[in-house]
């Protein structure tokens, strides 16, 4: 009899088809970014990282163009649920268009729209009312003569 031992092997092949891997902190300075912005767009579900056996989170070659359009997201005064619907339909460093995209969904972008108008009328308003507040200011003199300082 010719006693056999069964040997397991795990054996771990990592690669990505047209496209480079990123860690997170080549990702943060590419984009311009903390590592826990990464982290919080990861939780939120706007960015996808896939890990390592170590844990390690690592990025697509098309992860920094997202990280930028989150940011510019952010910026424009858009909150993490509805970047989250928006990204799937925008266009990325690939440039095809998005199936994701409908009407429902162009309804609620273009009231995002409006209400940043909005804001920005506000922001014009606030804005000419400290200018005549700075006006006044320059043209008061100590005495309450008037006249500039």
């Amino acid at each position: 009899m010719n006693p056999r031992r069964i040997i397991g092997v795990h054996i771990n092949v990592r690669f990505k088809l047209g496209g480079r891997i990123v860690r997170i902190g080549a990702l943060a300075q590419q984009a311009g970014v903390s590592t826990r912005s990464l982290r919080y767009y990861e939780e939120q579900g706007l960015l996808s990282a896939e890990r390592t056996p170590g844990g390690q989170r690592e990025y697509g070659k098309g992860a920094v163009h997202r990280v930028r359009r989150i940011q510019e997201l952010y910026a424009a005064g858009m909150h993490s649920a509805t970047i989250k619907r928006l990204l799937p339909c925008t266009r990325d460093i690939d440039g095809g268009p998005s199936e994701v995209a409908d009407a429902q969904l162009a309804l609620d972008l273009a009231h995002e729209r409006e209400r940043i108008r909005e804001q920005i009328t506000a922001l014009k308003t606030s804005l000419a009312a400290l200018d005549r507040v700075i006006d006044a200011a320059s043209e008061a003199t100590p005495d309450g003569q008037g006249g500039p300082r």
